[in-house]
């Protein structure tokens, strides 16, 4: 088993930034693919950014130029640092890490923007 430990929510006027970050533990031989994904009140998940374990990242277009993806891979960590946040960033943001071909995803951490 593996589990993931998201950090670094909470509440931030708009144009304000966050770093969220998220452990994984347990049963970890190698972690393939790492991410963040997102849902807000009424919408679908929606994948917000990802990284492999060789550093290639994607990003939805909504967040592209805002927020970054970053992983320790010696840590089993990885961060999403999000700069001039929007009300519309308002979301429970879930880490995901991919072991194998097992999909692991942490229990979330909320994320809320004031206009």
């Amino acid at each position: 088993q593996v589990q993931l430990v998201e950090s670094g929510g909470g509440l931030v006027q708009a144009e304000g930034s966050l770093r969220l970050s998220c452990a994984a533990s347990g049963n970890i031989v190698s972690i393939n693919s790492m991410g963040w994904s997102r849902q807000a009140p009424g919408k679908q998940r929606e994948l917000v950014a990802a990284i492999t374990s060789g550093g290639s990242t994607v990003y939805a277009d909504s967040v592209k130029g805002r927020f970054t993806i970053s992983r320790d891979n010696a840590k089993n960590t990885v961060y999403l640092q999000m700069n001039s946040l929007k009300p519309e960033d308002t979301a429970v943001y879930f880490c995901y890490a991919v072991v194998f071909t097992t999909n692991y995803r942490g229990q979330g951490t909320q994320v809320t923007v004031s206009s």
